[in-house]
């Protein structure tokens, strides 16, 4: 027989809303080495573009690495965060859904300054300026993400980082 206070819907709501946040606020903390890391693989992905005209096949090949490259570490980021949840994907607590449409709104911007600088002053500048876009911008995106999710826990009550 169960008692009262598991039948009672409040309760078994709240559990549901902490259930459906999990993934989206316990998970371990980003080493320090993703920002730069990731920083560097944008630029990366740029700068191969020196080759474009020059040396397609060198082109394609740098190109070819560094995806395999990126789906390898996605493969992994996911499974040592276990469910991985995704900006634009899922609905995430009310305090995180700001935070993915300010990433989004940033990702337009970085896109936009290093197509211009890209245009302006040419591929070996507009591949160190990604990078420190993309690493200075994803180290900030990640800050306010954990602002949120410190929210959302105390408003849960869900113990911290995994």
């Amino acid at each position: 027989m169960s008692d009262e206070h598991d039948l009672d819907p409040r309760v078994a709501l709240d559990e549901l809303e902490r259930a459906e946040a999990a993934p989206y606020v316990s998970y371990p903390a980003t080493p320090w080495w993703h920002f730069p890391l990731m920083g560097l693989w944008v630029a990366a992905m740029i700068g191969v573009f020196t080759w474009w005209r020059e040396n397609v096949a060198l082109f394609v090949g740098g190109i070819a690495v560094l995806i395999a490259v990126e789906a390898g570490y996605l493969s992994w980021l996911m499974r040592s965060h276990g469910a991985l949840p995704l900006p634009g994907r899922g609905t995430p607590p009310r305090e995180i859904a700001p935070v993915w449409r300010g990433y989004f709104v940033g990702v337009v911007a970085v896109v936009a300054a290093v197509a211009l600088v890209w245009w302006l002053a040419g591929v070996p500048v507009a591949a160190a300026t990604a990078f420190v876009l993309v690493t200075g911008g994803l180290a900030e995106y990640d800050r306010r993400y954990e602002r949120a999710a410190a929210r959302t826990r105390a408003r849960l009550g869900i113990a911290g980082r995994s």
